[in-house]
């Protein structure tokens, strides 16, 4: 009788330190990170606020700041563009960044766009590529995907070798019009073919170990270029369901590692705030999308969101709208921004800790820390 009565009374306690450590394990290795959560929580036991807070940013490379950036405020890393490479070839900007992540105690994401085509920071350079790396649209209208998966291990090669560790892309949009902003950037094809375009591309990078990231969820479309002003997205939700959410869907499932999220505003999802400030949206990618890696912002120094964040900082938006990565091109006001927000707790501590785990657990996975 005594030991059925302690077996009652055990339902009734509250879980013990080793059972809740139990199920969160199971939480965690059930998820895309899950293999390194628990190496990420033992490493944030160590870490102070100012180091998780900079963990967020993905801040834009100014090369005569970086030391005293990654002193004052530890970034998680940084996105280099076609003049940080201009000057340079394969060897000094090896050595240039590989100096960046002896400096940094955490060891840092080093992001690039190189899609191919009109957007490639590395391969317009003759010191880097004979020719730039073509569209993955003209590639497949030459070769198929055959020829683009070619053309991509010779990328990923590249960017490794100088010490690049995330790509931004591939391009997820479906733009089937050449007047379309967006169009020379995606495959030029439907919603099937760009899915399993997507899912080609997110396999081969994983087999390579190398981290890519879907953009513009959830969808650019026709819309017009967010860098210089804001887009208004009208199309319906079933639109998205049936069209435009199909290949970021099929690279979830592939277990891409990142997507980042567009500055337009999708009126069926959210009248009033673009997808990267929308926490709406962001709960539409997490809980029905079910993806659970690393969300990242279009960078929020483009015009599209200067008069939506009113009198908040947009790196505190972006924060507290779902985001683990805020792509910044002004480091220091958002990470003041951000650590006073964590402070006085507008934005709540635990927010912060899961995008850093997050951050963290996805930098194990791709051997970056």
């Amino acid at each position: 009788m005594g030991t059925i009565w302690l077996a009652l009374v055990s339902l009734f306690l509250p879980i013990s330190h080793s059972s809740q450590e139990i199920v969160e394990k199971q939480l965690y290795d059930s998820s895309l990170f899950g293999n390194y959560y628990q190496k990420a929580e033992n490493q944030m036991k160590d870490m102070s606020l100012e180091e998780m807070v900079g963990q967020v940013f993905l801040a834009r490379m100014n090369s005569s700041s970086v030391f005293y950036e990654l002193d004052q405020y530890h970034p998680g890393g940084y996105v280099l563009f076609a003049p940080d490479f201009l000057e340079e070839n394969k060897k000094s900007i090896r050595e240039k960044i590989d100096s960046y992540q002896e400096k940094s105690k955490i060891p840092l994401v080093i992001a690039v766009d190189e899609e191919g085509g009109e957007v490639t920071r590395v391969s317009k350079f003759s010191s880097f590529r004979s020719s730039r790396f073509p569209s993955n649209q003209k590639l497949y209208q030459e070769g198929g995907f055959d020829l683009i998966l070619q053309v991509e291990e010779e990328k990923i090669a590249l960017l490794k070798e100088v010490g690049v560790n995330l790509n931004l892309a591939p391009v997820a949009d479906i733009s089937l019009q050449e007047q379309d902003y967006m169009y020379k950037r995606t495959l030029g094809q439907n919603a099937t073919v760009t899915s399993e375009y997507i899912q080609k591309i997110v396999k081969l990078y994983n087999e390579r170990e190398f981290a890519s990231c879907l953009k513009h969820f959830p969808g650019y479309g026709n819309n017009r270029d967010t860098h210089t002003g804001i887009a208004i997205d009208r199309r319906s939700y079933e639109h998205f369901l049936d069209e435009d959410f199909l290949p970021f869907q099929t690279g979830i499932k592939e277990q891409v590692p990142s997507i980042l999220v567009s500055h337009n505003i999708v009126e069926s999802m959210d009248h009033g705030l673009p997808a990267s400030l929308s926490p709406k949206v962001h709960e539409i990618l997490r809980k029905d999308l079910s993806f659970d890696g690393l969300i990242l912002t279009d960078d929020l120094a483009m015009d599209a969101i200067s008069k939506y964040t009113h009198s908040q900082n947009s790196a505190v938006s972006a924060i507290l709208s779902g985001n683990d990565f805020v792509i910044t091109s002004n480091l220091e006001e958002d990470y003041k921004a951000v650590f006073k927000a964590v402070s006085d707790k507008v934005i709540e501590k635990s927010i912060l800790e899961n995008a850093v785990r997050r951050i963290l657990a996805f930098k194990y996975q791709y051997h970056i820390a």
